[in-house]
């Protein structure tokens, strides 16, 4: 692994490097007072809220609320009316309110809330650690409900991948009903399906409670708490376990860069005060997303988020997050506006320094807690150590994600003419990062289809996709698109770096874009579902997308990893290069194949057909020869004696060979 500091660009700014992983390790010693482990510390969910103690037997529930005056339990056991059998106390200066109240009134399945009093006023709140909160369907309203899980674990959790493919889920629209879908709808008829493609790790999106199923999960209001508009918790442990069984391991989409506003069934003035968990004022409000910002410098809220990074863990045994928002997180801007084109940008005062530190020891616990755990970071301004070791000054994350290249893509099926896509422009966005880090490169993700935007195939194809998908069919612009698809996902995938990533549905070429039910739509599901059917019907060309996006994943293998550029022709628009001891030729010419084109090659004995985008069953036309072999020839080239084989590359077709020894 290279090491952060290698880089000639960042020698001025080492000291900054160093003082803010320095500042990381300060706040973890304060916060330990040397007495316990970061793990230990990271329990603040074992004290807070509501417990069944089994010795004696009895319920005590705790909650920090500093401003607090009065604090009651209200709910079914209380008839919903405030009782002073269920007054907490407060047990501490630093604001800790604390109920024990006999095993025998307050029963398993009972719903909750929490009456809160401060000197200013007084209202009703959902226990910030609430583990299992429902929604009334009338009200739209949230309350607490007791759940004790029963579930037994099967499945031992599976190798960490070397290289992992993910699969981004979202449960309520994995189906094609128009409804919500269930974990256990999920478990059933989707996981196979990920299995089956040929995935190795499941990423699960909107998995937090939040009260609007629209905002996809990204105004979380009760962080302790699996959505319950899919299931009980005990059917996400199933759903999880059962994954494992599959060999995926399973990472969650964790969102602390903010939180929804709303004050009954969130965390904003919790207590009376807008200063409890976020910034007060207007540093604590995201006027972009209309959302609140944790403080990351008070110790209760590092308390809050990094024990909820080790709840997940332990709890449902996640095998890692994706961090949502981490740019927001890391620049007093939140990123917004800015391009992130000279280093001094990372060092200029920007950053958020307690954000730094927060994101450091998380990334610290979770690989303490679990060192086979995957975390992933959103991160667009590139800022450097992002994805680099903990040891190395870094934040610690395995990877980041490359979210310049599905922009990269969708400029050029939207804006750029197919004659003025540069071969080196492409090699050079799908292989740009630093050194020491690792990336998620993908086409798309569900954000290209969300807010207006369109899935890639329905950028490329547009309203020629309702009419020109039939096998048989013949359409220039669907074809077009049917085999730009295919190469946008085979050079993505072939030179990711790292890990690779496909949003649910997308790897058939899922149509249209996603879109909740609002008010807006009229409440319609109609885009926020997967239309299976249109994968399975073998008479559409979808079926052939999916099929091509298996066989793509079969590809790799550990064989020489790094990546040998080979050919980036410009006139002939040429791309060739090779890894995993594979060559892979791309003619992204959209009216031109060339016929015997030289391509300077590694030593081998012969290089032998493998697969390619232009196969019929792959919705291609057959103008390449399965498994032909091509031997290699010496020729010279500006005075040395080199192999070089000759190809026949049909336009917008990629070939892909391997070794024949």
């Amino acid at each position: 692994m290279a090491h952060l500091l290698d880089d000639i660009y960042l020698k001025d700014y080492e000291g900054a490097i160093r003082g803010r992983a320095s500042r990381a390790d300060a706040k973890q010693r304060e916060l330990l007072c040397g007495e316990m482990s970061l793990s230990d510390w990271a329990n603040a969910h074992e004290y807070y809220g509501l417990h069944l103690q089994s010795s004696p037997r009895r319920w005590v529930f705790r909650e920090l609320a500093p401003n607090a005056t009065n604090v009651w339990l209200v709910g079914d056991f209380s008839n919903w009316q405030v009782d002073e059998r269920f007054k907490c106390q407060r047990i501490d200066e630093t604001g800790v309110w604390q109920l024990v109240c006999p095993y025998s009134s307050i029963h398993n399945g009972d719903n909750y809330r929490l009456e809160i009093e401060w000197p200013t006023g007084r209202g009703e709140r959902i226990p910030a650690y609430a583990r299992y909160v429902v929604q009334d369907s009338q009200t739209g309203l949230f309350a607490a409900r007791v759940f004790v899980s029963r579930y037994k674990w099967l499945s031992p959790v599976p190798p960490k991948p070397s290289r992992p493919i993910i699969y981004e889920a979202h449960i309520g629209m994995s189906g094609e009903e128009e409804k919500v879908h269930t974990y256990n709808e999920f478990r059933k008829y989707i996981l196979p399906k990920v299995a089956k493609a040929g995935y190795n790790t499941l990423q699960l999106m909107a998995i937090m409670e939040h009260p609007y199923y629209a905002s996809f999960g990204y105004h979380v209001s009760s962080f302790f708490a699996a959505s319950s508009r899919f299931g009980t918790p005990d059917e996400l442990k199933k759903l999880i376990d059962a994954a494992h069984r599959m060999g995926l391991s399973v990472v969650m989409d964790l969102v602390h860069s903010h939180a929804v506003k709303n004050e009954r069934d969130g965390l904003s003035y919790f207590d009376g005060t807008d200063y409890l968990y976020f910034h007060g004022g207007s540093r604590g409000v995201h006027s972009a997303w209309d959302s609140r910002l944790f403080d990351y410098g008070k110790t209760n809220v590092l308390h809050f988020l990094i024990s909820n990074c080790k709840f997940w863990l332990d709890e449902y045994r996640f095998d890692g997050y994706r961090f949502d928002g981490v740019t927001s997180m890391l620049f007093y801007n939140h990123g917004l506006g800015d391009a992130y084109t000279d280093y001094s940008m990372y060092f200029n005062g920007s950053v958020d320094d307690d954000a730094w530190v927060y994101l450091r020891l998380a990334n610290k616990l979770i690989h303490e807690l679990r060192p086979d755990a995957l975390t992933i970071a959103e991160d667009v301004s590139g800022m450097p150590g992002v994805a680099a070791p903990l040891e190395d000054c870094g934040l610690g994350f395995d990877y980041r994600m490359a979210m310049g290249e599905p922009d990269f893509w969708f400029k050029l099926a939207e804006k750029i003419r197919d004659e003025d896509w540069s071969m080196g422009q492409i090699f050079y966005e799908l292989t740009n990062k630093r050194q020491e880090e690792k990336v998620v490169s993908y086409v798309e993700s569900h954000d290209q289809a969300l807010v207006g935007g369109k899935t890639f195939l329905f950028q490329l194809a547009d309203a020629s996709m309702y009419y020109g998908m039939k096998k048989g069919q013949h359409s220039i612009e669907v074809d077009r698109a049917l085999q730009l698809h295919k190469m946008a996902r085979l050079a993505t995938f072939s030179l990711n770096g790292g890990a690779y990533l496909n949003f649910m549905g997308n790897e058939f070429g899922h149509p249209e874009w996603i879109d909740f039910p609002r008010e807006g739509n009229c409440w319609s599901y109609a885009h926020a579902r997967r239309l299976w059917s249109l994968r399975e019907d073998k008479s559409l060309y979808f079926s052939y997308l999916a099929d091509f996006d298996k066989a793509m994943l079969s590809l790799e293998n550990s064989e020489q990893d790094n990546i040998i550029k080979l050919v980036s022709d410009e006139e002939a628009k040429v791309l060739a290069f090779i890894r995993w001891g594979r060559l892979f030729v791309f003619n992204f010419n959209h009216s031109c194949s060339h016929v015997s084109y030289d391509i300077l090659v590694p030593p081998a004995t012969k290089w032998q057909h493998l697969l390619d985008t232009d196969e019929i069953r792959f919705a291609g036309q057959g103008r390449v020869q399965k498994a032909a072999l091509y031997s290699p020839r010496l020729v010279m080239d500006k005075g040395e004696l080199v192999q070089k084989i000759s190809l026949y590359i049909p336009a917008r077709c990629a070939i892909v060979l391997t070794k024949k020894l």
